[in-house]
């Protein structure tokens, strides 16, 4: 994620898996709350309008292949060039993901249960966390720091909802904090890869071939204080806008049961009553 063109593609990925999430989910919690259990994927019948996953199914090979021909065609610090190495491992983890999601829907949902792919996608943020900052220097490690803590938030969302699927809150903890990977993602190319959009006194983030870090340098301190701060307050700012979507797309969905996600009345449901069937305990009643 070297270029505004990688962070802006990043975006394009995370925003609408995030929100188609969010959508569903809140359908699905509207439709009957008592029956709610969050699921790895939200299908929609028929399948064929899952195209999104599709989607990704083949576009995240592609990414993780081009990484992996930059790794072995790149000739430049060591550090740096390992850095492409470790994104493709990264995708493929989610790839992954994906192919054990399909895998579960058309074949057999025993052979792979939910909480195994929740622990999964869990694993595969932490991986993304530990290699993210890696030979990256001054501010911007603030920058990704913070799209780090994002990250973590992801995978404990996972962790929680592998033991807890009922559990509707960390549903929308996780489906938010995909949206806001997604608007951090382009707000970071914008910020430390372009100089329209970079912040004021600061140069576009750039490569120091001895040391094999990426330098985001300031001019003068104050700049730099100034700099972190505006991060900060920008941070702020996508987390407020993302929390009263959220609440705004909950108030439509309940008023109006026509925009919401097909699925919530569709064969999940079904599955879900019968779930719910089965684990509910059987009255007991006294004979007189």
């Amino acid at each position: 994620m070297g270029s505004l063109a990688a962070h802006f593609t990043a975006f394009l990925l995370l925003f609408p898996v995030g929100i188609r999430r969010m959508l569903c989910s809140f359908s699905q919690f509207l439709k009957n709350p008592s029956l709610y259990r969050s699921k790895s994927w939200y299908f929609w019948e028929p399948k064929w309008k899952n195209f999104d996953l599709y989607f990704l199914l083949i576009v995240l090979p592609i990414a993780s292949f081009s990484d992996l021909f930059f790794f072995l065609t790149f000739s430049g610090h060591p550090t740096y060039r390992f850095f492409f190495l470790q994104q493709s491992a990264v995708v493929s983890l989610f790839w992954v993901l994906l192919v054990l999601i399909i895998f579960r829907e058309n074949f057999d949902p025993l052979a792979i249960p939910e909480n195994f792919i929740f622990v999964f996608a869990a694993i595969s943020f932490i991986v993304e966390y530990m290699l993210m900052d890696e030979g990256i220097a001054d501010l911007g490690s603030v920058v990704y720091g913070l799209m780090g803590g994002l990250t973590l938030a992801c995978a404990a969302c996972c962790l929680y909802l592998s033991i807890r699927p009922v559990a509707f809150f960390a549903e929308f903890l996780l489906s938010s904090g995909l949206v806001f990977k997604g608007t951090w993602t382009l707000q970071i190319g914008l910020s430390l890869y372009t100089g329209t959009f970079g912040l004021k006194g600061c140069d576009k983030i750039s490569m120091s071939p001895a040391q094999g870090k990426t330098d985001f340098k300031c001019d003068l301190q104050d700049d730099k204080s100034r700099a972190i701060a505006l991060v900060n307050l920008l941070f702020v700012g996508h987390a407020t806008a993302i929390l009263v979507t959220g609440f705004v797309l909950f108030g439509l969905l309940s008023r109006h049961s026509s925009l919401r996600c097909g699925e919530a009345s569709g064969p999940l449901l079904a599955g879900l009553e019968s779930e719910s069937l089965q684990m509910r305990p059987i009255p007991e009643f006294e004979l007189e």
